[in-house]
């Protein structure tokens, strides 16, 4: 596990290094005359602020920046390495309490429990992992119905999404199917998966 905090204030030539390790799950060190490949798979963990000040899009008004400055700040991140992050999530800032009440939901045990079964689930059916899919095997186990295959690509040509994006789209669409404990990938697998990749247009 990775864990990078306020992602954009990282050098961007580090950031783009991470970008070999993240498909490949290895990456190569190469000096004048060898060359060196180290395993490196790693399960990649970041976060950002919605802008410099922290409070863009919050209904107080404390957001102070530009537009041309809250730009900036998300281009410090390139598409390619974005599209190498499978789920991209707004987290809301919670109101300050200290006598905050338990919420309702799953539990963490539960949920672990889920996570555990549709691993196995994937193990049994391919031999590994969702997010390890080749496209040969990403073909066979994430096959749509031909008319969500057509909405999907309609999906991502308006998000213009490219198709490392589409195919990782496929994987999370398949592994929310093996949450639920379902053999086919549905649409609203599909849409689920949509609203986790942000669009680069």
């Amino acid at each position: 596990m990775l864990f990078l905090d306020e992602l954009p204030e990282f050098d961007r030539r580090v950031l783009e290094v991470l970008r070999e390790p993240l498909e490949s799950g290895h990456i190569v060190i190469s000096r004048a005359r060898d060359r060196v490949r180290f395993p490196a798979r790693f399960q990649l963990v970041a976060a950002m602020n919605p802008c410099p000040c922290g409070y863009h899009g919050e209904p107080t008004g404390r957001c102070r920046c530009s537009t041309d400055q809250i730009q900036r700040y998300r281009n410090k991140l390139s598409g390619p390495l974005l599209d190498r992050i499978d789920l991209h999530l707004t987290v809301a800032r919670e109101t300050t309490s200290l006598a905050a009440t338990a919420q309702g939901g799953e539990t963490s045990g539960s949920a672990a429990q889920r996570v555990s079964e549709a691993r196995e689930r994937q193990n049994k059916r391919q031999g590994c992992a969702n997010a390890f899919l080749d496209l040969p095997a990403l073909r066979e186990h994430c096959a749509l119905l031909a008319e969500d295959e057509a909405w999907l690509e309609t999906a991502c040509e308006r998000l213009n999404l490219s198709l490392r994006a589409a195919h990782r789209l496929l994987k999370v669409a398949r592994t929310l199917a093996d949450l639920e404990d379902v053999d086919a990938i549905s649409r609203s697998h599909i849409a689920e998966a949509l609203q986790y990749r942000p669009s680069t247009s």
